[in-house]
């Protein structure tokens, strides 16, 4: 980056590079954070039975309000947003809440949970800083573990043709070999090359499965034959609905996104300028999270939070400028509104999705162990992860051991997550420390 700002240009969230080189360096952080922010509506609607022009619809409102709460984070509105190069988009964690509120309440019940936990979110930022004492990485790296090893049968049940009722070939050789080929893809660009190729290995790896998903004539073109070439967001598309149990469980969810937005927001600082984030910059990017993802429940689309790939991006690029993540969130949004490009993206097959999602839900599980690698491990804090983790995910495999709870409790209980993020706090909060 040398050849582009001077190292003190560089550290400055206000330099402004040459427009060419900063749509370039946007749409580069664009392309890190595709894989993951497409792969979202995917999943939720393969387990809503959605497809056709309604998939395409979730597809194009995730890249249009990614780019919008980009734009907040970037650019700022009064208090809100940190006007650092934070990249928004979809987020993962929600998932194991959002698959069982759409299976018992419905694709709307997401919507209204999304713009209720949004608005709470948006209220976090206002005491961000004193609610983190009550997470620490004992905690945080419990519920992050939890939302990876949730997230991982259904990227198996992808990569084995897909999740939803639809799929009468499960289990085929076809798809376990796209599959594979997606995994194999990804690990030889992760670790054969260097910089940003190997930053956006999972896409490269999505590309090349698809390609050989075409070759194997497995890809059906017609819904980008019958898509349009351009849309606006369209907030009646589906009917929203409010459902006390799955607005609690988007509530409770928001709390950990919360914690990943400061964590996020630090590395930026740090990774860029070699700086702490100031008070102003983590409240307003967490009511910027919060703001972001209550707007895309409106229209059809799902929460969103800060991408800790982008936080890598800056790092490895030194590019702090704000600018050129204004850019790339633009790109963003106009990639939304071309129904053509989200109808292309819908055609990717079920199991190239899988193989990608395997190994994205694989590295959510290493990063809880790496936040509980910085914990001691003695027997009170092994007791917590046990029987967090025990409690929750056995709660989730086993749903029919809490038939006696009301509907509402179990929609919280039978995620997983809920259940092992209140016992970690619980027992985190009266078991005593240990000399």
């Amino acid at each position: 980056m040398s050849d582009l700002a001077t190292p003190e240009q560089l550290k400055d969230t206000e330099y402004k590079p040459p427009l060419g080189q900063a749509v370039a360096l946007g749409i580069q952080h664009v392309l890190a954070m595709f894989a993951g922010n497409v792969t979202v509506p995917i999943i939720i609607a393969g387990a809503a039975g959605l497809a056709g022009g309604d998939k395409v619809f979730l597809i194009q409102m995730a890249m249009v309000f990614a780019g919008l709460a980009t734009l907040i984070q970037t650019i700022g509105l009064g208090p809100v947003g940190a006007r650092l190069p934070i990249v928004q988009g979809t987020s993962f964690a929600f998932i194991p809440v959002m698959i069982p509120i759409v299976k018992t309440a419905g694709i709307g019940a997401v919507f209204g949970a999304t713009i209720v936990g949004g608005i709470f979110h948006f209220l976090i930022g206002t005491f961000i800083g004193k609610l983190r004492r009550y997470l620490p990485p004992l905690v945080t790296g419990i519920v992050v573990m939890s939302i990876g090893l949730a997230l991982i049968p259904v990227g198996i049940k992808y990569a084995a043709g897909g999740a939803g009722p639809f799929i009468k070939d499960f289990g085929a050789w076809y798809h376990l070999v796209l599959a594979a080929v997606v995994i194999v893809v990804t690990l030889g660009v992760k670790f054969c090359f260097k910089g940003f190729l190997s930053g956006a290995a999972v896409l490269v790896g999505l590309v090349v499965g698809y390609i050989v998903a075409v070759a194997m004539g497995m890809v059906n073109f017609s819904g980008v034959e019958k898509a349009g070439w351009f849309a606006l967001p369209d907030p009646t598309h589906f009917e929203i609905t409010f459902t006390a149990s799955a607005i609690i469980a988007m509530c409770l969810m928001t709390l950990v996104s919360a914690v990943e937005t400061v964590g996020d927001i630090s590395g930026v600082t740090k990774g860029g300028a070699g700086r702490e984030p100031t008070d102003k910059e983590l409240s307003g990017g967490t009511m910027a999270d919060g703001l972001g993802t209550a707007i895309a429940g409106f229209f059809g689309a799902m929460p969103n939070t800060s991408y800790s790939q982008n936080v890598g991006l800056v790092a490895l690029t030194g590019m702090m400028s704000r600018f050129v993540v204004t850019c790339g969130a633009i790109f963003l949004i106009l990639a939304g509104l071309i129904p053509k490009f989200g109808a292309l993206v819908a055609s990717i097959p079920n199991a190239v999705i899988g193989g990608a999602a395997i190994i994205m839900f694989g590295m959510i599980v290493s990063a809880g162990l790496s936040l509980l690698s910085a914990i001691s491990m003695n027997r009170r804090n092994m007791v917590i992860i046990a029987l967090s983790l025990g409690i929750g995910l056995g709660i989730a495999a086993v749903p029919k051991a809490i038939g006696i709870f009301p509907a509402d409790l179990k929609l919280l209980l039978t995620s997983g997550l809920f259940t092992s993020a209140l016992v970690a706090i619980v027992l985190n909060m009266i078991l005593p420390e240990e000399d």
